[in-house]
């Protein structure tokens, strides 16, 4: 079966790569890209006859039509923006269609389309990365697990292995992307309801083994994804936050208390013409925070409720670092290979048709063999509360 990848980027990279050496029944994958570079670079770096590159414009429909006629699956691994029009698309085409999601009002949109993809026979599922994705995907799978859960929190950092200032931060995905997720509301649940609250809110401490120890992690919009719906009425309390090394958010959240995370055009004095402050930062960001050295990504996801009639807490934690011997970052593995894995999943046929949620259209326990096939493993440990 095809395959077609939409970005050459840095997560488009370990996507093309788990699935044309993990993914199951792959005859052949087309890369589209607008960069000829990073086209050829992974071309090159990949060395696979079952690859295709062409180069253009992810918003050509006429240029992904018949691309998406040949393919059983397309995994977006574009900018946000995009996945909205690229699912309606997919859906009139019949093919199913797996992306990284990461903002709220564009996940709902999709949502939307739910009887068309029904219609057609495929299967939609959007936020199919690391965060949203796969803490979520694991998360539901803790709560559900209990007889009843009272708390599920998610935590999730993308981290350079040795820190710098003066954010001790590194570039690991779209600098856009990260901004959107520190600013925007973020989706919990308190006393079983719905509500959100602020980015960069709710900052609190956390340990994790040498040589990391005291961590700090905050609210951040995204990474929850549907939970909120999917588990509403069977937890009381959850939510997400992002870990960074401690002194991170202080230092981002007066940046974004003046104005300079706002996408609000304004005209310096002096100036020849109009800036959104929000791109200004972008551009100090990149140039601020190296986008090269060994990274780690942390995640640990925590239910507390009762089984059996104890009260425990269930915890499952992953380290993932940096692979040299590919040249994977930690942050590539974790958010390409759930979206690889997801995509051979609908391609493999099975999954019930419309645009479903991942925690619903994917089982789990699958997910967390296909990333042991990786060498990421996920260890659950069970602590008495009583």
């Amino acid at each position: 079966m095809r395959h077609l990848l939409l970005g050459a980027g840095l997560q488009g990279r370990a996507i093309a790569w788990d699935l044309l050496r993990h993914a199951a029944g792959v005859t052949g994958l087309t890369v589209v890209d607008r960069d000829r570079d990073a086209l050829a670079a992974l071309a090159d770096w990949l060395d696979d006859p079952r690859l295709r590159t062409v180069a253009g414009d992810v918003a050509d429909p006429a240029l992904l039509a018949p691309l998406l006629d040949e393919s059983a699956a397309c995994t977006s691994a574009v900018n946000y923006w995009f996945n909205d029009d690229l699912t309606a698309l997919a859906i009139a085409h019949r093919t199913h269609f797996v992306d990284l999601g990461g903002n709220n009002d564009v996940v709902a949109a999709q949502f939307t389309r739910d009887p068309q993809a029904r219609a057609a026979g495929v299967t939609v599922v959007p936020d199919c990365g690391l965060a949203p994705g796969l803490a979520g995907l694991l998360g539901h799978h803790l709560a559900v697990g209990l007889d009843a859960c009272d708390v599920l929190r998610l935590r999730v950092g993308g981290l350079p292995l040795h820190p710098r200032p003066p954010l001790d931060y590194m570039i690991v995905f779209s600098v856009q992307g990260l901004i959107n997720e520190y600013i925007e509301p973020c989706l919990v649940l308190r006393d079983g309801e719905e509500r959100t609250v602020p980015g960069l809110s709710e900052l609190e401490s956390l340990e994790f083994p040498p040589p990391f120890g005291r961590l700090e992690a905050f609210q951040t919009s995204g990474g929850a994804s549907t939970l909120t719906r999917t588990l509403r009425g069977r937890v009381r309390d959850l939510d997400y936050k992002t870990i960074r090394y401690p002194g991170h958010r202080d230092r981002i959240l007066p940046l974004h208390e003046l104005g300079l995370t706002s996408s609000q055009p304004l005209r310096p004095a002096g100036a020849g013409g109009d800036v959104r402050p929000r791109d200004v930062l972008a551009a100090c960001l990149e140039r601020a925070c190296p986008k090269d050295g060994p990274d780690v990504v942390l995640l640990r996801v925590e239910a507390e409720g009762t089984a059996g009639g104890r009260r425990v807490r269930r915890t499952l934690t992953i380290i993932d670092h940096e692979d040299p011997a590919t040249g994977l970052t930690a942050m590539m593995r974790m958010t390409g290979f759930p979206a690889a894995i997801t995509a051979s999943l609908l391609a493999e046929g099975g999954t019930p048709a419309g645009a479903r949620p991942q925690e619903l259209a994917i089982p789990a326990d699958r997910v967390l063999a296909e990333l042991a096939r990786r060498g990421i493993h996920a260890p659950l440990v069970e602590t008495p509360l009583d």
